[in-house]
């Protein structure tokens, strides 16, 4: 019974079946034709992901020791009659309309929630703030006051509407992706979880409008709370905002066209966070989104943090979520009743593509990591005063400490007196970025796009491609990270290469054994691939940094010109031909130091928010060590780290509390040194993982080079559209590197060089202006920050 079981699941997380009917390729019957032999490798070990943080969270994180059994996946689409409580040819073909109306659905009482959001202390001291106190009390001057917000307030969910939604849903994603594989291993501790009465808060990474969409049709699916989505969406049709707003979608006021537009208005934050607070006490589930390029969503959860800091929310449980898509759906931010039925008449003819992985993680309590103290923020320092002083006046020691990413929460939504409690809210919210993306599956399309984009960016055969499959497959779940396929090897290959075909140049000619795969020389062929490689290097990051460390290192031998040796045929940018010997020693500390350095230039979400830099720097160059990049060399002493005889056979001891003495007298820190290894694979793997972090640190380097050409001050936005404009024209000119020129990377790279310094931020009357500060209006200056990220770009 139980292998019955477990062969279902398999079966379930297979890729998509290609159609039989459909005319194949010439590349595909050749990936087919020649590699049929290859065993049967994947789908067959899941490593278990998805648990709350062991420091952060270690009562939450106990409440599941003990329950670590795997429940395996679940299809959403694959609805039959076994899923109802009917038999028969009939309950066969409406088995999916049985399906919906089964599912419990819970009750959603608005009765007096107006009254209770506006007579809230926030409410009344924002209307009093904008002079606009209630004159009368009469429920007529209630309304007049916050009527742009009262479709807001009355968002509620209707039990017959959500179930026909969740029909439609269901039907309309059968025509979009293959299969949406869910994880159920932590659905029982859901389960347990509402029902113990806490508000379940269900957090993911903005990717698309499917995001919002997915949680609550998964959850509706599994008979669990379905939450209020706060969606961050201007719906110009009122046919469809009525529909939404009455199965729990919270979208933007009719007024503001995005975000920034509705924050702009003083009393949307305290209606806001009354609204929530209203929810929370009605134990209704809410879903939120977070964006890492711009750190919108991340005020929701301040929001309910300073609730809960405040006593008005006893506690809520919050429950990251990983979404993983082989391909990311493209939608628009403003969406109307015609281009969603032009949406839904495109997918009518179209076969399904891709598929879809979703991992609910084990819920943690807010509460606990508020007053545990275990978010540690007194270790934050600015960007400038971590790496100004090592760029621009050479100190050979870095400064200790955590980056402040205070843009990820803008200081208007708090009052001065906050302060405090803002920072605690960006230590969580960081720590939710992390968790998020851990929790993500890599999909077959990010694992076949990372090694086209970082390994083989001048092409490769079908076969090399597929040995490097299996080998990065491996190396993944070696680091217990799940891959959202399964299937054999050439399954697997084969699928990918079929959605990422208009990506890619596949060359199939009759006198090649094997078909040679390109990625398309083009910007939007590069950022797809990008985009969908970019969960691979959170995967490997501290290798990733780790190996930059140690190439800038090489590269300053290399300079220099020291007692080293360094052979090779030859070398040209960043292939290396030949054989190549290394007998290059490197010095711990100095590696851990070029590490450290560059943790502080990585975007959030990368580094984890409870561990130090320190440690991460220090992991990174272990990482090398195992992967087999470095070889640890102990430095020869002439006398033994422990002489007791040097000491005259004494023995002194120091007390504990005495801080200029270490434990023992006979204790020294050890000296230890690197080499690399000399195996043929080491520089190409030392070279792929380099080329991770080249998109992002190429980025920065042209931004810093833009500078030049670009006139100062100018508003945020205009001066963000210059920089992207920029790196694409860079980009251009130089026919490569376009990953590096994408909407992202240019917001990514002006943040960073606002927190160093060299972006001074200045506040007018028409909004924020960015200009160079007067420390780097010297060229010196920005060349010096120009050479000190350049040095980690290995070519």
């Amino acid at each position: 019974m139980v292998q019955e079981k477990k062969d279902d699941i398999n079966r379930d997380m297979l890729l998509p079946a290609i159609e039989q009917n459909r005319p194949a390729l010439s590349w595909e019957l050749k990936i087919k034709k020649n590699l049929k032999t290859v065993p049967p490798c994947l789908g067959k070990f899941r490593p278990t992901v998805g648990q709350c943080c062991h420091q952060c969270t270690p009562d939450s994180l106990r409440k599941k020791l003990g329950q670590n059994s795997s429940l395996g996946f679940h299809n959403l689409l694959s609805v039959n009659e076994t899923h109802t409580r009917y038999r028969g040819w009939l309950v066969r073909r409406v088995c999916c309309a049985l399906f919906v109306s089964g599912c419990k659905v819970y009750a959603s009482p608005v009765s007096n929630r107006l009254e209770r959001v506006y007579e809230s202390n926030r409410v009344q001291e924002g209307l009093t703030a904008e002079h606009k106190a209630p004159d009368g009390g009469g429920s007529q001057g209630k309304l007049s006051c916050i009527s742009a917000f009262l479709p807001l307030i009355n968002t509620c969910i209707s039990p017959v509407l959500l179930r026909f939604v969740g029909w439609v849903m269901l039907k309309m994603f059968a025509s979009v992706f293959g299969s949406i594989q869910v994880n159920l291993d932590h659905l029982p501790a859901l389960h347990r979880a509402s029902e113990e009465g806490s508000p379940l808060v269900y957090v993911y990474m903005r990717q698309s409008i499917m995001d919002c969409t997915l949680i609550p049709l998964v959850l509706f699916c599994h008979s669990l709370r379905v939450p209020y989505t706060l969606c961050p969406l201007q719906m110009n049709s009122s046919f469809l905002r009525s529909i939404l707003q009455k199965v729990g979608v919270i979208l933007l006021p009719p007024s503001a066209l995005t975000e920034q537009d509705a924050e702009m208005d003083r009393l949307y934050s305290p209606v806001m966070t009354s609204l929530m607070c209203e929810l929370l006490h009605e134990g209704q589930a809410i879903s939120v989104g977070m964006s890492m390029k711009t750190g919108q969503g991340g005020q929701w959860l301040a929001r309910i943090t300073q609730l809960i800091k405040e006593g008005s929310v006893p506690d809520i449980s919050l429950v990251p979520v990983g979404i993983s898509y082989d391909c990311v759906p493209k939608t628009n931010r403003q969406v109307g009743l015609r281009s969603v039925l032009l949406w839904l008449l495109s997918h009518l003819w179209r076969r399904p593509e891709g598929s879809v992985r979703i991992h609910l993680t084990q819920p943690f309590s807010l509460k606990e990591m508020c007053e545990s103290g275990r978010c540690r923020i007194d270790e934050w320092l600015p960007l400038q005063d971590l790496l100004l002083p090592v760029i621009l006046y050479n100190r050979t020691d870095s400064v200790f400490g955590q980056r402040k990413m205070s843009w990820l929460l803008p200081p208007s939504h708090y009052a001065p007196e906050l302060i405090q409690d803002r920072d605690l809210s960006i230590a969580i919210i960081l720590h939710l970025i992390f968790s998020t993306t851990s929790c993500m599956a890599v999909m077959s399309t990010s694992l076949v796009s990372s090694l086209l984009m970082y390994k083989h960016h001048k092409g490769v055969s079908a076969s090399v491609l597929c040995r490097d499959v299996a080998w990065l497959t491996e190396e993944l779940l070696f680091r217990n990270k799940d891959v959202g396929f399964g299937g054999t090897l050439v399954e697997v290959v084969h699928y990918s290469l079929s959605l990422l075909a208009p990506h890619l140049i596949i060359a199939a000619l009759p006198s090649r054994k094997d078909p040679f795969i390109v990625p398309r020389p083009a910007l939007a062929a590069t950022l797809h691939l990008t985009l969908q490689a970019q969960i691979v290097t959170h995967t490997f990051i501290l290798e990733a940094v780790g190996a930059c460390a140690v190439s800038a290192m090489l590269c300053e031998v290399a300079v220099s010109g020291v007692s080293s040796r360094v052979r090779s045929d030859g070398v040209d940018g960043d292939e290396v031909k030949g054989d190549m010997e290394f007998d290059v020693v490197l010095c711990q500390s100095e590696l851990t130091e070029r590490a450290l350095q560059l943790c502080h230039l990585l975007p959030p979400g990368f580094m984890p928010p409870c561990q130090s830099s320190q440690s991460f720097a220090l992991d990174a160059i272990d990482s090398l060590v195992r992967c087999g990049i470095l070889i640890m060399e102990e430095i020869s002493r002439d006398v033994p780290i422990c002489d007791f005889w040097k000491k005259e056979g004494a023995l002194t001891w120091s007390t504990t509390d005495d801080p200029y003495h270490s434990d023992s007298d006979c204790e020294e820190q050890d000296l230890r040194s690197y080499k690399i290894s000399q195996p043929s694979q080491c520089p190409d793997m030392l070279f792929f993982l380099c080329s991770m972090l080249a998109g992002h640190l190429r980025a920065l380097c042209w931004t810093i080079t833009g500078l030049d050409y670009i006139a100062t001050p100018l508003p945020d936005a205009e001066f963000v559209a210059h920089i992207h404009s920029y790196l694409c024209d860079t980009a251009n000119e130089k026919k490569q590197h376009y990953e590096s020129c994408s909407e992202e990377a240019a917001h990514t790279a002006v943040r960073t060089l606002i927190d160093l310094g060299v972006l001074a931020e200045e506040c007018r009357e028409a909004g924020g202006f960015l200009g160079v500060s007067p420390l780097f209006q010297v060229s010196e200056n920005r060349q010096k920050l120009h050479h000190f990220i350049s040095q980690y770009l290995y070519n």
